[in-house]
């Protein structure tokens, strides 16, 4: 690593209110990427292959895996998060997952989200 090269630095950073899907979205809207962590504990998520991922056994506050947010939709009038996951193409839909958005904080995605000031 040489500092001299490096092109920007990360002075701060902000976590979006715990369990607000709205300051979330806002956050991803007018920031760009953040990253979260959610409950990837059921089975179901592993083998999630396409999609609006809705799965109501997901805990809304315990988590146990990292990915990041890149941006929302809405898919056959389900709202979800375009995530980026961290376990290549292969799995999901080429690397990423549509999960349930604005459904009581599922999965616990709103729980911590945190985003760099650059």
């Amino acid at each position: 690593y040489d500092a001299s090269q490096s092109v920007t630095s990360i002075s701060s950073y902000v976590q979006t209110p715990s369990g607000d899907e709205i300051a979330l979205q806002e956050a991803v809207q007018n920031v760009g990427p953040v990253s979260v962590c959610i409950d990837a504990g059921q089975g179901s998520f592993g083998s999630y292959g396409g999609g609006v991922y809705d799965e109501p056994r997901c805990d809304t506050w315990m988590a146990n895996h990292a990915v990041t947010i890149v941006g929302f939709g809405s898919e056959s009038g389900k709202d979800y998060w375009l995530v980026r996951n961290s376990w290549g193409t292969w799995w999901g839909e080429s690397g990423y997952i549509k999960m349930s958005r604005n459904k009581g904080n599922q999965c616990a995605i709103a729980t911590y989200g945190v985003y760099p000031v650059l």
